[in-house]
């Protein structure tokens, strides 16, 4: 499917507002969301069936030509194969014309997007982490969405109301103003909207194409690198030679006596229990409201530091230098996961990337292996080893003593001039390469004995065979090179059929 391109001078941006629907219009929202995921969990069990009954087949010794064909799992085939099977179906034949046509569209979507994104995962051509089949989704753990693309989708002209497809007309609990305005002045146009539960309330979503003007910023010439770190949030060196220090506020931290306490509370109270069917108790949901509420806030607390932080930096400089971190590999390291996952560092090279090229400048992304703690931004030596514990960089070349996260900052800051004048030490495709000492561009990692990895995978999965075919593969015939089905999604599912 094609991606959409806004137009020229245009960007897709989106407009989230919490919603204070009445009961009526919550149950609605809820039956919504929960024929998303009927539709979704249909479209899984109708495109494995095939590849169950084709296994089956198999291990009865029939031919390629006698197995059962592969069925597609493109949107428009799923589509209208669920239009077929909806009035006949006694999953949906007494209730689905409740609901919206977008609510099952958006089921099915999800599914054809999960189908499609494990397909390229095993061929390889999809980045990342290696993906496995779509399974079910349960009803207990899914996220309640559900997303309108036609229909009536508006925000009314008193700025408190919004009106969608089925749903009718729901007072916002926050003005929509803003939105409002640029929809009255010609400068946007609603795109899709998208309601969810998130955070203990109902939120919906415009995704608008929005008329932006380039912003220019304060300081266009003078460019910025952000050392991001635990203790301090981030370390600010331009190229001017001008430090900064934002503070890391800890918001989770400061938060975790109120949540101790809470939990203490839920823990005496008396909860489900799935094995015995247990309902939980008045009590044990009230305490886990309030607690729930901590969690929210914590949330709320970061997501707004986080973009104040990423608005003022994208605002000011021209350049912005970040460093290309393994967050997941650094969450590995329990005495640190905890904060840094407090402190959000993928969030904001995220936040960066988009508003700086709003605003009209760039950012640029240093190589992941770079010594920026490690190389004195005075001289250029690299130290072979610099443990993290040692919070001060001394030169053993130059008399330079700094902080390390100062000395860190300043090294990305005059990283931008390096990519430009092609010095090598940006890692220009260009440049011949400066061997260093060993441990100071990496960390080399000793395999484990009885881990080394073998011809299969986790699972049972097959790494696709790489070869040049003389014509293209359908879609429908996409899985024949995938061999073992051995991970498959719901090996005892009642949808598997056997003969």
């Amino acid at each position: 499917m094609k991606k959409f391109q806004p137009q020229p001078g245009f960007v897709v941006q989106a407009y989230r507002f919490a919603l204070d629907p009445n009961a009526a219009q919550e149950a609605a929202l809820r039956s919504h969301c929960g024929a998303a995921r009927a539709a979704y969990n249909w479209a899984v069990g109708w495109v494995t069936a095939s590849w169950w009954q084709r296994a089956a087949e198999t291990s009865y010794g029939l031919g390629e030509d006698e197995l059962t064909s592969w069925r597609p799992w493109s949107l428009p085939s799923l589509r209208k194969a669920f239009n077929e099977a909806k009035r006949t179906d006694p999953m949906f034949s007494a209730w689905w014309e409740e609901n919206s046509k977008e609510a099952y569209n958006t089921g099915l979507a999800n599914a054809a997007a999960a189908f499609d994104n494990y397909a390229k995962s095993k061929q390889g051509k999809r980045k990342g982490a290696r993906m496995g089949a779509p399974r079910f989704k349960s009803k207990r753990k899914a996220r309640l969405s559900c997303r309108f693309t036609t229909g009536t989708i508006r925000i009314d002209t008193d700025g408190r109301h919004v009106t969608l497809p089925r749903l009718g007309t729901i007072r916002t609990h926050e003005p929509t103003v803003k939105l409002l305005a640029c929809v009255q002045a010609g400068t946007a146009r609603i795109l899709s909207a998208t309601v969810r539960h998130e955070r203990g309330r109902w939120l919906v979503s415009f995704q608008a194409e929005v008329k932006r003007n380039l912003q220019r910023v304060a300081r266009p010439d003078v460019t910025v690198g952000i050392d991001l770190g635990v203790k301090t949030l981030a370390v600010m060196a331009d190229s001017t030679g001008e430090i900064r220090t934002v503070a890391n506020p800890g918001h989770y931290d400061a938060a975790r006596k109120q949540l101790r306490r809470a939990s203490r509370v839920i823990s005496r109270r008396q909860g489900p229990d799935r094995r015995t069917g247990a309902k939980p108790s008045k009590r044990w949901e009230n305490a886990s409201t309030v607690r729930n509420k901590m969690h929210h806030r914590v949330t709320n607390l970061r997501t707004d530091a986080l973009h104040k932080l990423t608005t003022s930096v994208s605002a000011t400089y021209g350049t912005v230098v970040v460093e290309d971190l393994n967050v997941a590999g650094m969450l590995r390291n329990r005495r640190l996961a905890r904060r840094i996952s407090d402190a959000g560092f993928g969030e904001i090279r995220r936040q960066i990337a988009y508003k700086t090229a709003w605003n009209g400048g760039q950012m640029i992304l240093a190589d992941r292996w770079f010594a920026s703690s490690k190389t004195c931004s005075d001289c250029g030596a690299v130290k072979a080893k610099l443990p993290l514990h040692v919070r001060v960089f001394d030169c053993d070349a130059c008399p330079l003593v700094i902080g390390r996260d100062d000395n860190a900052a300043l090294n990305l800051a005059a990283l931008a001039a390096d990519c430009s004048t092609g010095t090598g030490v940006a890692g220009d495709q260009d440049t011949v390469k400066v061997s260093k000492p060993r441990g100071a561009d990496g960390k080399t990692r000793v395999a484990r004995s009885g881990r080394t990895a073998g011809a299969g995978r986790a699972g049972g999965a097959i790494p696709a065979q790489r070869g040049k075919e003389a014509r293209d593969r359908p879609q429908a015939e996409a899985l024949t090179r995938f061999g073992d089905v051995t991970d498959l999604p719901g090996r005892n599912a009642r949808n598997a059929e056997s003969r």
